[in-house]
């Protein structure tokens, strides 16, 4: 039985903007589930509805097998959601904190206190337990974040950009802590991010949405079959001179369309090796200056970029 199914879901609000059209997608229990897209595609109202906190114009949500707008009393039992914002009170201990949220849920007195020394042991809290949460760091904090949100034991967590702000390593730590989550417990997270490679090395699905519609939805592997072809891949000293010759690569016969990444152009061509050729030539004839030239294949941000129409990324991520 799928986590979730939306079927042709449709939010619009008094003003008139329509932030979901016609949408439809699955959550497999017990997997990753990344959803992406660019700002204004209707991320955030999607997961105002599947957490019962707003109601879809039309359309059907089903939940573990409920339906969500029949019984949203009972979905709430069965679903956490961590906020990008922390919301761990910095006043209470961090034992405190996990107590505090057990009850919020109403978990059974001795059950809490099993499962909270549990959550404790499996995200590596145990060393922190004699110092101040006011002290933490902001990984640190995260992960008590999330793990209070688990003392319910969910049978689905949503992440809304989990490691935004996290420096690598965190980011890293982080990762592996979904992992265990999902492997550990048989939670299905759903989760939105802005960084590809997150959403690349945890998904086991990724949906792509824009302006309310899905535009793609598969595995990270399955996606990448949508750039059929390699990719050229042309690096400058510098981001600026990326972003000068990628629209003038752009307008040459040779290339179908182009993208930048810090400071390298990225274009696809009906046939790589043949581009290869031509737009070296063209680069040594315009007198370009150049680091290199080679063929690559395509990564996820090169689809994602290719299916949203997006244009140029940002060192940490992608522009919406």
């Amino acid at each position: 039985m799928p986590a979730i199914e939306v079927n042709k879901l449709v939010k619009q609000y008094k003003n008139g903007v329509r932030a979901l059209d016609d949408l439809s997608l699955t959550v497999n229990s017990g997997e990753i589930f990344s959803l992406l897209g660019p700002n204004g595609a209707g991320k955030s109202s999607l997961i105002n509805i599947l957490t019962t906190f707003y109601k879809p114009s039309s359309g059907k949500v089903t939940m573990l097998g409920k339906d969500l707008c029949r019984e949203p009393a009972w979905v709430r039992t069965q679903i956490a959601c961590v906020a990008q914002r922390v919301s761990i009170d910095e006043h209470l201990s961090l034992m405190e904190n996990m107590m505090f949220q057990s009850k919020l849920y109403r978990v059974d007195p001795q059950a809490a206190k099993e499962r909270i020394h549990s959550l404790i042991e499996s995200f590596e809290l145990s060393g922190y337990l004699k110092y101040p949460t006011s002290s933490y760091s902001g990984g640190v904090k995260r992960r008590l974040d999330i793990a209070m949100n688990m003392v319910s034991f969910p049978k689905i967590l949503f992440l809304d950009e989990p490691t935004v702000g996290m420096d690598v390593d965190s980011r890293k730590a982080m990762w592996k802590m979904l992992l265990k989550i999902r492997e550990e417990y048989g939670t299905t997270i759903f989760l939105t991010t802005h960084y590809l490679e997150e959403a690349d090395q945890l998904s086991d699905t990724i949906c792509i949405m824009k302006d309310g519609k899905e535009l793609a939805q598969g595995s990270p592997a399955s996606l990448r079959s949508y750039i059929r072809q390699n990719l050229l891949r042309i690096t400058f000293p510098a981001a600026a001179e990326a972003r000068k010759y990628k629209d003038a690569l752009h307008h040459t016969r040779f290339i179908k369309f182009a993208s930048v990444r810090n400071n390298s152009v990225f274009a696809g061509a009906e046939d790589v090796r043949a581009a290869f050729t031509s737009v070296n030539k063209w680069l040594l004839e315009h007198h370009v200056e150049f680091d290199a030239i080679e063929i690559t294949e395509p990564s996820l941000e090169d689809v994602f970029l290719a299916i949203t129409g997006s244009g140029e990324t940002r060192e940490e991520g992608w522009v919406c």
